[in-house]
């Protein structure tokens, strides 16, 4: 039998989320398509992945991600499972930054979502199944100061993948939205943010990856729509 595809965006260096992620159901049987803007990394890591394939895109360019999402599904067939990773996020005061980017954050973390879903959902509804996974953090859920840019669009987010949620859930298709509240343990992160703390205090992207693969894989009569992770020892 055909192996099932997963499309993922935001694939960035090995052992981060995008990564992890794409690699995890590559070792569950999938097909992958791992979209990102460096072709070299996400090239690397398809000589690493077994049915892992690198398809240069930038998420913000919008013409090319549907171009893109075509390519996918001529080449390795519809997805039957779709992850939206990437992300876009500037920081800064409301009065100082550029109202343009306010635009550009919504483009990559919410309109891109709207595009994958209308370019993959109607080949899962005639499947009859499939599954669309965001992921997310707590930026979705709260404004703080300086980071209004991001978190508006993330909250955006989150209400479109849960409109799509209510929309086609019944129709068969799982739609999941991951708030990861803790800082991700990857190659970027770590050294730039947080180089003295402890294992414990990051989320695995491996880690992250496992739930995300369950989640896909839930039986349809117990299907999460929000699902928070966190390290044991966050404050929340």
């Amino acid at each position: 039998m055909t192996k099932p595809v997963c499309l993922v965006t935001g694939v960035g260096p090995e052992h981060g989320t995008g990564a992890d992620i794409a690699r995890r159901f590559s070792a569950g049987g999938y097909r992958v398509a791992m979209l990102a803007r460096n072709a070299e990394n996400i090239q690397a890591l398809a000589a690493k992945f077994e049915d892992a394939y690198a398809y240069p895109c930038d998420a913000g360019d919008l013409d090319a991600l549907v171009e893109t999402v075509g390519r996918v599904k001529a080449e390795l067939g519809a997805p039957r499972v779709v992850v939206h990773n990437a992300f876009r996020s500037t920081r800064g005061s409301l009065l100082e930054m550029d109202p343009a980017d306010l635009e550009r954050n919504f483009t990559v973390n919410a309109t891109a979502l709207l595009h994958l879903a209308r370019e993959t959902v109607p080949d899962m509804l005639a499947a009859g199944e499939g599954a669309i996974l965001v992921t997310g953090n707590t930026a979705a859920t709260r404004g703080k100061a300086n980071w209004g840019f991001y978190a508006s669009t993330k909250a955006a987010q989150r209400i479109l993948a849960e409109s799509m949620a209510r929309e086609f859930g019944p129709q068969g298709i799982h739609v999941a939205y991951f708030i990861i509240d803790a800082l991700i343990d990857t190659p970027r992160s770590r050294p730039l943010l947080a180089p003295d703390k402890p294992d414990e205090f990051f989320a695995k992207p491996a880690a992250i990856a496992e739930e995300m693969y369950r989640v896909a894989h839930q039986d349809r009569s117990a299907w999460s729509f929000l699902v928070e992770l966190r390290p044991f020892g966050e404050v929340w």
